[in-house]
Formats: C-alpha cells, structure tokens, sequence
C-alpha cells in the first residue's frame, strides 16, 4: 500500500510575544528571538503499513543567520523517526512539502556536508525537545532550508492521521557563547545471533584527523548526546578512551523505544586527555532468525552528539556488511569493527 499524502501546508506560526516586537513607520519589525513554528503534512497511514522513503523540506526564508538554541518536534504515533538537518536553499531543489527522496537524489551524507546537522528524533517518541545551555547554538546560515527523510510506522490495526510540527527557537547573535557541530557515528556490520545476547561496537580515533585539522589532539566538549536503535536495542554506549586504553562513560542509555533516547550532558563531557571514541549496541534477540542492520523489524545502532568543535565529526562503518572478531563473554556474542573516521568544516 501507498502512504497518501496531501498537499503540503507549512505556516510561520506567531510565537510567545508576537512576531511584533517593535513596530516602525515603515511597518513590523520581526522578533529575531520568536519561536519558528512549522506544520508539515498531514500523513494517512494505513494500518500495518511502513513508508522510509519520502522526505520533507521545509524553507526558512531567512536573509540572515538564524542562531538556534533549541528544536522541539511534536509527531504523535505512527511517525517512527526522522532526522532533520539544514542545506542551502538550492540543494536538492524542488517545492516544500513531502516528496520522494530517490527524485531529488537526498541522502544524509550529502546534506551533513553541505549544510549540518539539526534534530535526531528518538525512535517513535511523539515529543521531543532538544536544548542547549544558554548561549549555546546551532549556526543556521541565510537562504536555508531544513530536509529529512521520514520513517513511519503504523503497527496498528486502525488508520492513523498524523499532523506534525516542529519548532525552532533562535536567539540574538549577541547572546551566543558556542557554536556548535555534529558528531555522528553508525554501526552498519549488525547480525544479531538468533536466541541470544550480543554486543557490537566500533572504535574510531579522532587523533590523527584532529592533529591534521589543528595540531592538537582532540580537546572540544560535547554538550548533547542521543542513541538511536529499534526494538531488540537494550542499551546504547558511548565512551571516550585515551591514548592508554582507559575508558571513560560520556552517554548510556537504558531507555526503551517510545521514550526519549537523548538529552543534554551535565556537566559537559571534556574530550582533552583523550583520543577515540567507542560505541557499543547491546541488543537481545529472542527470534530464531538473524536480524542485521535495517528498518522494519530489523535492528540499527546510530548516535548523534553535538560538541563545540568546529568541524564535523561522523563515520563508523558506513556500509551494511558482516561483523567482525566474534567473542562468546559469558552469554553474550561480542563483535568488533574497525571504524572509518570523516571530519568536515562545520563553518559557514
């Protein structure tokens, strides 16, 4: 079955305060500080049905730098995941609202380089808000615009309208403090073992890229930190480890898909001192069939943190294939893969 999709109707919203903050003879003078609000939809879902691969673009219209504290999404159930991010305006060109992504030739990769990162949905949360400490933004350059493909998923047995929106809250260029960037890692080599427990993680070192970039080893902090799995997922981790091995806990989560799976890191987590960052996904597989990476009822392991580097961080292992150097530890079947390293200018 075919996802229906009806004609896109995106609004500015007006914000607390109005739009109006001062008004001159020569008219309105826009509040640079009120909250931009954007419907996108609505969504008819039918029942059992899954669609992963539309995407929705959204303009901002914006003459200036947009300076972003905060995004919240509000979906409601059926909307699975999306990850938001923002390109110049001529980038896969095409009119706002939903479209096939394959016709305009989308994929991250693309716009993380081109533009940036700007909002990780947690698998099927239907609210979530993603805040920096004061001053801290997301850098949004002029003529923008934000895309994401969607992921929706109607588990049910009874048709569901779906009516999104998403919110971004700006502040005065004055009023920031830090600029911040993506980091991004995946973990594609998945084979969960039937009936058992298992553990995959990657272990990519920033070293030798950072000393390249700026002669130094890696010394930015990372403010947000958000896990991405589906259902057999029972944890996520992330750990920063030194030069000698020692291994220290930035990010864990426990939490269940359905619940937010991010939030900001208090105090904030210092990477001077060290060198690697390492991600493991545990998961338990209680069906008799191997599940590998993938949408569906398969599995993924993905997080997205925000640091004040200015570059880029991302990678991992980019490509679906098998995972490596298996290892029974107790019950659980752990694997390890080596990781690809990509880090890019995130200045604009």
């Amino acid at each position: 079955m075919k996802v229906v999709i009806s004609t896109f109707d995106i609004a500015l919203l007006v914000a607390v305060g109005g739009l109006c903050a001062a008004c001159g003879s020569d008219g309105p003078i826009e509040d640079p500080t009120a909250v931009r609000a954007y419907g996108f939809g609505p969504f008819e879902v039918a029942p059992g049905e899954e669609v992963d691969g539309d995407c929705v673009q959204i303009s901002l219209n914006n003459d200036d730098y947009l300076f972003i504290n905060a995004v919240e999404l509000t979906t409601g159930p059926g909307f699975h995941h999306s990850n938001w991010l923002f390109v110049p305006e001529h980038v896969f060109a095409g009119d706002d609202g939903t479209y096939t992504c394959k016709d305009r030739n989308y994929n991250e990769a693309t716009a993380g380089i081109l533009g940036g990162v700007l909002f990780a949905q947690s698998t099927q949360a239907p609210h979530e808000i993603q805040a920096f400490p004061a001053g801290a933004v997301i850098r949004i350059p002029p003529r923008s615009k934000i895309v994401a493909q969607i992921h929706l998923l109607n588990p049910t047995d009874q048709p569901l309208t779906i009516t999104p929106d998403i919110k971004l809250t700006p502040i005065l260029e004055s009023d920031v403090t830090k600029v911040l960037a993506g980091i991004s890692f995946q973990n594609q080599a998945l084979a969960l073992p039937a009936n058992m427990s298992s553990r995959f993680t990657v272990e990519c070192d920033l070293r030798e890229r950072h000393n390249v970039i700026f002669g130094r080893d890696p010394d930015f902090k990372i403010y947000y930190a958000l896990a991405h799995y589906h259902d057999l997922a029972t944890r996520l981790t992330l750990e920063a480890v030194t030069p000698d091995g020692d291994a220290t806990t930035i990010y864990s989560t426990e939490n269940n898909v359905g619940d937010v799976l991010g939030g900001p890191l208090d105090p904030l987590f210092d990477m001077t001192g060290y060198t690697r960052l390492r991600m493991s996904c545990d998961y338990t597989n209680p069906r008799a069939e191997v599940v590998r990476w993938g949408v569906g009822n398969q599995e993924m392991c993905v997080f997205l943190a925000f640091s004040d580097s200015p570059y880029v961080w991302g990678g991992g292992v980019n490509q679906e294939g098998e995972p490596q150097n298996p290892l029974l530890v107790g019950t659980t079947m752990t694997y390890t893969n080596p990781c690809v390293v990509i880090a890019g200018d995130a200045s604009h």
